[in-house]
């Protein structure tokens, strides 16, 4: 089994869904999280000031998955989410120990 965790700009969102979905990916945990890398963050103007944001907002997508879907399902994060501006996110990739379906108590492969 493995993790998948991407961080994506958020307006690339329903295009990485559609992708994911349209292969079989049942299911996927998001949230809006805020960081910073090589863009280092931007200027912004409120009420004829200018300041300084230094945290972009992002998505974060979390799904674990069947060992045999892992490639296809980051080729597709990447294909969804590209951008030919600085900050298009990054996708990493973990193994996954173990898993369980809280209600049914199934293990696994299963549980997914």
């Amino acid at each position: 089994m493995k993790y998948v965790v991407a961080i994506i700009r958020p307006e690339k969102l329903d295009a990485v869904r559609d992708e994911l979905t349209a292969i079989g990916v049942e299911g996927m945990t998001l949230s809006e999280v805020k960081g910073f890398g090589r863009q280092k963050g931007h200027s912004e103007i409120y009420r004829g000031a200018e300041y300084k944001v230094d945290f972009t907002l992002k998505i974060k997508i979390e799904i674990a998955l069947d060992e045999p879907l892992a490639t296809r399902v980051v080729q597709k994060i990447r294909d969804a989410a590209l951008s030919d501006r600085i900050g298009a996110g990054k996708i990493f990739v973990f193994d996954l120990e173990e898993a369980m379906r809280v209600r049914t108590g199934e293990t696994g492969a299963a549980a997914l």
